[in-house]
């Protein structure tokens, strides 16, 4: 082996192993979690939304450029609050990697939202909403779209009660059904 095989191989190797030693993902939360009993996963285009007439045309070209929604809630019951809290920290870390941006957070009587996203200010590949409440558990939603404006996404966000659509109902269903 020459010095110039050497180093490519020992540069591969390198990359390789950095490449492994990086932190949890969401994408790998997602896939180890998707099976777990304690969770429902969906993948929603976004195609099946639609928005009421009264919302802003930044709304409705944010909605245009969207392509789907992936799902993963966790459902709080009496039996697993351990498994709560461990699953909502493992979350809470790894939305804490700078790579995520802070749109928007809401704190309201046990209710937390969290809107990140990846990508830059003008552009931005994904959009991650977390939502919690201590009653019922969390739900981690991964918006991707194509050319996401952040100023846009935050219309449809402030439009979202004027969405008209029976998507979400499964997800409704499966935390009212733990509740009851």
């Amino acid at each position: 082996m020459n010095i110039l095989t050497k180093n490519i191989a020992v540069l591969a190797l390198t990359l390789l192993m950095v490449g492994c030693a990086s932190g949890p993902s969401l994408q790998k939360y997602y896939i180890d979690n998707q099976d777990n009993e304690n969770f429902i996963s969906l993948d929603i285009p976004a195609s099946v939304l639609s928005l009421k007439e009264d919302v802003p045309p930044e709304a409705r070209e944010a909605l245009a450029s969207l392509k789907k929604f992936n799902i993963l809630a966790f459902k709080k019951d009496e039996g697993n609050n351990a498994e709560f809290k461990m699953e909502e920290s493992k979350v809470k870390a790894i939305l804490k990697n700078d790579k995520f941006k802070e749109l928007m957070t809401v704190k309201d009587k046990g209710r937390n939202i969290i809107l990140k996203y990846e990508g830059n200010d003008d552009s931005m590949d994904e959009v991650i909403v977390y939502a919690s409440d201590k009653q019922m558990g969390f739900a981690l939603i991964r918006v991707l779209g194509d050319n996401m404006e952040p100023a846009k996404i935050m219309k449809l966000a402030n439009s979202i009660g004027n969405v008209d659509s029976d998507s979400f109902k499964s997800l409704e269903g499966f935390f009212k059904a733990k509740v009851e």
